[in-house]
């Protein structure tokens, strides 16, 4: 069946080239081709609009400017150029009877306003957006440097329907309109990147520094010679060319950055440039490294319960967090022509992420308390006839991510065809090796007199308080009553992503007589493999107490002491690891359950019409992708103690019975058709309509046949197990906008959009007794996939420079977007999946709200930026009470900068300045219930920019 479609997407393709080809047309002489560059002669102007007026054909400068008309007839006819913050210009161009012709055109004034600053870079990214084929957003370098953001996805939060996942306060993954990082996909120079962590498909963008982006493109729509591997958007990241300028570039920056909690200095510095070699022959490059010491103050609690009215949880999870990164980013790029007509480049990136975090804890494990007393405010647990354990653990990880990316390509044209082609490698890597991870002390309350009471007045931040008999009280707050359980040691987490790509695309372009219309094929190759492999060993030694490795508190919130010392656990380990006993069931079950590795493998075609005139563009076409997946992992058994092994014998303890390695294979065909539409019915005017199918293949780790399955001395068996015949989310997409650009550098836009998706997976839980692939089980989590869901939402955008108003009121210039999204789709019930409920997508917002206040004149650059989203679904629970949900986020930030020389600037940022908090509950009780607070305080950054 496969080959019978491959045959006729052939023919298909064949069928269309040959009635393309035969399109009449006159004779041409020759090409117009040109540059577009900005007064000073010192950048590119890329999304530059030009118009033959006498043929209503246009073209679009890329991004070295140039721009190219093909069979053009030989006459003479008028150029117009339009840039966004530049007054149109025209000019008369001749084509003569044989030969070809080439047009320099330059745009704005001599007052660097496209070159530098804040108007410079919304006319850019305007001019761009407006000349895109789709829905799509656009964020240059230098827009970049106007907010002190940390890395590329906080840099992403200023746009239009983006916002951001925290960790830590730092911003980690990317959101569109509001849904799951999952749905989107992202591209380094048109390489898909692979994502270093083990268990996710999305890429974690603060690995990449925003120093070492060109400019980032966020596509909200399709056309077929995308990959079609995204519902919520594609992220293309591009890094920088020598050809995008006209003068070479070398700066460097400097910085330091200091955070309020961890009163700790910190560097970063940079250095880019851009140099020609000669005319045809270019090469740029950056690196940039930055270091950041900070703190985090973490509550958290679990297992919420409600009965007869009173509420209670049973662990509540104080964590002292100290961290240091390091981000160390560095990207090379050559740029070669041959000729007039060929393009080639390599353009390399690299990135490399610390982690090191250190936390200290103290728990209180309250499940099995005799009594609790007290309303859901003010409660008070007992260990009468009952316990209460304490423990005080130290996590002492370091983690490494690492991002390479290499890519080699070019472009040609000649006599009307157009070739683009290229080969590509990535590769993502996380590994820790030697992490504590934790090492817990322990101590068990029963009938010793021990009272815990939790202060629930400030919901976010529950306070504890010890009570009871005096013996209880001192031994609660005695390291040497805490002995050593066990100590786990990440012997090494290696998570490995990697692929290869080829792609080659060709098209063949037809001058008609008020427009031009386009036959266009590619095919392209992908081809990727993701492994994870996971030792970690729990040693124990007996004689050990807190006592040994005391250390002191950072927390604020509340006193936790004692905790360990941040360096003294791993010390003593490393030097007495003779000493310590290995706890082998715990060490094989982990080391060889997580296991796994998967290769996809996606071949695609496609082939598109393109009409091109100077008020209508219109993109149809379809896409096929055929996915072959081989996955492979661990079907591991454990039989607990007095539990019946699989050779008849009894247990004499926990013990791991069988390990069988598994493999599945699977392929699949999707056909991808869209439809995008572009109208400019007056100059300024642009209305957009798109629509599309697309696809979201399953995490990878999803897909692994990891099967877990306990066994109890009653023959009872509870499983977890990967899914590899989980079909991939799958949707028909709609986008309708309109946008107008206003005089002065501003744009005004209002768009909708709607997503039908079916097959979005969820874990669920099943409680009654069944089979899977084999397995028999009494209880299993398994994720599945949905029925369906929809989407729909509304985008605003407002962006103006206020040039109109007197001075010095007309530097100020403004920019807001707001985007509403309703993400809604149905789940099974506790476990239940004939009983469905409706849920809002996990990671969908309903409101993200961006808006920032700017002011530019002279030497005085001032930016002051709020971002904020609505809460949402972070995980779902067995009931809607016991979902967990992300509360609303709102932060302030500021950036400052003079031009002390033209060659000299110096800044001043401040991160956070409202100190914004993460804050996650749940509604057990029909309140909301502490599930994680964070506190971090601001950050600010100051230095200096050296232009050479």
């Amino acid at each position: 069946m496969h080959r019978l479609r491959t045959v006729r997407s052939r023919i298909l393709i064949g069928t269309c080239l040959s009635l393309a080809a035969a399109v009449p047309t006159a004779a041409y002489a020759g090409d117009l081709t040109g540059t577009v560059t900005d007064a000073t002669d010192t950048r590119a102007l890329q999304g530059a609009q030009l118009r033959i007026v006498e043929l209503n054909r246009v073209a679009e400068a890329d991004r070295d400017g140039t721009f190219r008309f093909a069979d053009v007839p030989a006459g003479t006819y008028t150029l117009e150029a339009r840039y966004v913050g530049a007054e149109p210009r025209t000019q008369t161009i001749t084509v003569p009877e044989s030969g070809n012709v080439t047009a320099k055109v330059i745009l704005g004034t001599d007052d660097s306003i496209l070159v530098i600053g804040q108007s410079a870079n919304q006319a850019s990214a305007l001019s761009r957006q407006k000349a895109a084929d789709g829905v799509e957003s656009v964020l240059t370098r230098d827009a970049v440097g106007q907010f002190p953001d940390q890395n590329v996805a906080e840099s992403l939060r200023r746009l239009p329907g983006v916002n951001i996942l925290n960790d830590q306060g730092e911003g980690r993954f990317v959101s569109v309109r509001g849904l799951d990082p999952e749905l989107n996909a992202t591209s380094v120079n048109g390489v898909r990147l692979p994502a270093p962590e083990s268990d996710v498909r999305s890429v974690a963008l603060d690995v990449i520094s925003s120093d070492s982006i060109e400019s980032i493109e966020v596509k909200k729509s399709l056309t077929p010679d995308m990959d079609a591997d995204t519902i919520g958007a594609s992220i293309e990241i591009h890094t920088t060319s020598a050809f995008e300028r006209r003068k070479n570039l070398l700066t460097a920056k400097i910085e330091g950055s200091y955070n309020d909690y961890s009163e700790k200095l910190t560097p970063k510095g940079s250095i880019d440039f851009a140099q020609r070699l000669g005319d045809n022959v270019g090469v740029s490059g950056g690196i940039s490294y930055y270091q950041r010491k900070f703190e985090t103050d973490n509550v958290e609690a679990d297992g919420w319960n409600e009965d007869d009215g009173q509420i209670t949880t049973e662990e509540v999870n104080y964590r002292d967090y100290d961290v240091e990164r390091k981000r160390l980013s560095a990207n090379l790029n050559f740029d070669f022509r041959l000729g007039s007509s060929t393009k080639l480049y390599a353009r390399g990136l690299y990135s490399q992420f610390d982690d090191q975090e250190y936390r200290r804890e103290t728990s209180l494990k309250l499940e099995d308390a005799g009594e609790v007393t007290g309303d859901g405010a003010d409660l008070v647990y007992s260990d009468a006839d009952g316990e209460l354990q304490v423990q005080r653990s130290l996590k002492d990880r370091f983690e490494r991510q690492r991002i390479r990316s290499l890519t080699l390509g070019g472009e040609t044209d000649s006599d009307g065809w157009h070739a683009k082609y290229s080969v590509s490698y990535a590769k993502s890597t996380e590994r820790e090796n030697g992490s504590i991870d934790p090492a817990n002390f322990e101590q068990s309350f029963e009938d010793n007199g021990l009272l815990l009471g939790l202060d629930f007045a400030d919901p976010r931040r529950p306070l504890y308080t010890v009570g009871g008999d005096a013996g209880a009280i001192a031994d609660f707050s005695d390291p040497d009553a805490y002995e050593l359980d066990s100590i786990q040691v990440t012997g090494l987490s290696d998570a490995q992503d990697e692929e290869w790509g080829a792609k080659l695309d060709l098209a063949r372009e037809f001058a008609m007589s008020n427009g031009t219309f386009t036959v266009q094929a590619g095919a392209k190759g992908r081809w990727r493999d993701k492994s994870y492999n996971l030792e970690t060993q729990y040693w124990e030694m007996d004689d050990l107490t807190l006592a040994d490795f005391v250390g002191s508190q950072t927390y604020r919130l509340t006193d936790i002491s004692p905790v360990p010392d941040k360096k003294s656990v791993r010390a003593f380990f490393n030097a007495n690891r003779d000493g310590f006993e290995l706890n082998e069931f715990d060490s094989i079950f982990d080391s060889n359950v997580e296991d796994y590795s998967v290769s996809e493998d996606v071949m695609a075609g496609y082939l598109l019409g393109r009409w091109d005139s100077d008020t209508l563009r219109v993109i149809g076409g379809v896409r096929y992708e055929h996915t072959k997946n081989d996955i492979r992992a661990n079907t591991v058994t454990v039989v607990t103690e007095d539990g019946e092994l699989s050779d008849g014998s009894i247990a004499d303890d926990d013990t791991v019975d069988s390990i069988v390695p598994n493999q599945f294979k699977r392929s699949y065909g999707d056909w991808l058709p869209s439809l995008t539409i572009r109208w400019e019915p007056q100059q300024n005017l642009v209305l957009r309509a798109a629509t599309s199918k697309s696809l979201v293949r399953p995490k990878l780790s999803k897909l692994a046949p990891r099967f877990s399955i306990e066994q109890n001395e009653d023959g009872e068996r509870e499983g977890e197990f990967g899914n590899p015949d989980l079909k991939p989310y799958e949707a028909w997409n709609f986008d309708a906008g309109v946008e107008y650009y206003l005089p002065n550098n501003g744009a005004l836009s209002a768009g909708i959009f709607y997503k039908d998706i079916k097959n979005f997976i969820v874990d669920t839980n099943l409680e009654d007794a069944g089979e899977y692939n084999g397995i028999a089980f009494d209880e299993a989590t398994i994720p599945i996939n949905g029925d369906s869901a929809k989407i729909w939402g509304l985008e605003l955008s407002y962006t103006q420079a206020l040039r109109f108003l007197p001075s010095p009121l007309d530097g100020f210039l403004v920019n807001a977007n707001y985007t509403y999204t309703d993400a809604t789709g149905d789940v099974p019930t506790d476990g239940d999946i004939t009983d469905l409920r409706k849920i809002n997508l996990p990671a969908a917002s309903k409101h993200t709200f961006n808006a920032a206040l700017g002011y530019e004149k002279g030497p005085i650059s001032l930016r002051l930026a709020g971002t904020y989203r609505s809460k949402y679904l972070d995980e779902l629970g067995d009931t809607a009470e016991e979902d967990r949900i992300i509360d609303n986020h709102f932060q302030l930030d500021l950036s400052a900068k003079y031009d002390v020389t033209k060659q000299v600037q110096v800044f001043y940022e401040w991160v956070n300045i409202n100190n914004a908090k993460y804050y996650a509950y749940n509604n057990v009780g029909a309140r909301q219930n502490l599930l994680q607070f964070e506190q971090y305080k601001w950050t600010m950054k100051f230095g200096a920019r050296v232009k050479f």
